[in-house]
């Protein structure tokens, strides 16, 4: 699951695009100011129609009442299936929000089956608003039987799952899962350059996805094979954990998280598959606080890292919790310091 700052939906010539580049969003809003602001507040009212036996639900959204984001953030009340919430807002409010149950990878499911983008409100007069949620993602061990099932996600070529992967270096276990193109078992003499992926959840299969809507690595990458752009190469998705904004942070968890990158993952795959080595087959990439990790290992871990990628690279990222314009951005800090 995805986090406030990444709900991301990549058309297949974006992630094209960043891939031969690499290797050759959300919930992440902030309410304005209201125009309103000073008038009196209006009412809002929003009903969320749950399944039966669904424990306590929760309201998150871009406001300080909803946890800014937090996906605990304002526990719905009622009985078993009708759950509501009441906010006294300025009019003119621009309210972003969605449900869960208690954090993001338990996030609510629309009539589809599938995460929904934000539910958005512009409160001018005091409302009334009912959501049916289908459901909620699944958590922990529910995964295991779409991961068990990989052949269900529709991708090309194999997928290769490690779960619960440990590190030294960070506080949470995360799965990795290793894409192998096409011809990789037909081909038992041919290595392959390696493009090392953040949010590995999102990448390939859409039931794990937390749009719903899985990024299409694979089929990106067939395309530029194909169109001779780039030869044949292997996909390491790390997925992300809670920490996620922390551990892609460089200037947080991310030195750390680099160190399980370099240290821990990258033998551990070199060991397991026919991978190329070195950083002219090494490649890094991601999406928003994704990119600006991708980023900031090639930079700072060229004999690593010989290419990154970035979609919606969060450059402006500030270390504050939400994403808020609160000063100039960390990397600018860096850069104006004199760092190498």
């Amino acid at each position: 699951m995805m986090k406030p700052t990444l709900c991301l939906r990549f058309s297949p010539g974006a992630i094209s695009l960043a891939l031969l580049l690499s290797t050759l969003p959300p919930h992440n809003s902030s309410a304005a100011t209201p125009a309103g602001a000073g008038e009196p507040l209006r009412n809002v009212i929003i009903h969320a129609q749950v399944p039966a036996g669904v424990g306590t639900v929760y309201l998150t959204g871009n406001r300080p009442e909803l946890g800014n984001w937090n996906p605990s953030g304002l526990a719905l009340t009622g009985p078993d299936r009708e759950r509501t919430a009441t906010l006294r807002l300025p009019p003119g409010t621009q309210l972003e929000y969605k449900f869960t149950l208690g954090s993001w990878d338990r996030e609510g499911l629309g009539p589809s089956g599938t995460v929904m983008p934000n539910y958005r409100l512009l409160v001018d007069a005091d409302t009334n608003v009912t959501i049916v949620l289908s459901g909620f993602k699944k958590a922990g061990a529910e995964y295991l039987e779409y991961i068990a099932d990989w052949k269900g996600s529709g991708v090309f070529g194999r997928l290769v799952y490690w779960t619960n992967v440990p590190s030294k270096f960070l506080t949470a276990t995360r799965n990795v899962e290793i894409w192998l193109p096409p011809g990789y078992d037909e081909k038992p003499a041919r290595r392959y350059d390696v493009l090392y992926m953040q949010d590995g959840q999102n990448l390939f299969d859409p039931r794990l996805a937390s749009t719903g809507v899985d990024w299409g690595v694979d089929e990106a990458i067939m395309r530029c094979v194909r169109a001779g752009k780039i030869p044949p190469l292997m996909v390491v998705g790390v997925w992300n954990t809670d920490r996620r904004l922390r551990e892609y942070s460089p200037w947080d968890e991310g030195t750390n998280y680099a160190k399980f990158l370099i240290e821990e993952l990258l033998p551990q795959v070199n060991r397991a598959f026919r991978t190329r080595t070195g950083p002219e087959h090494t490649s890094v990439m991601g999406s928003s606080m994704g990119g600006l990790i991708s980023f900031w290992l090639c930079w700072k871990h060229p004999d690593v890292f010989g290419r990154a990628g970035g979609l919606s690279t969060a450059f402006p990222w500030t270390g504050k919790i939400p994403m808020e314009n609160s000063g100039p951005p960390l990397i600018e800090r860096e850069i104006a310091a004199g760092a190498a």
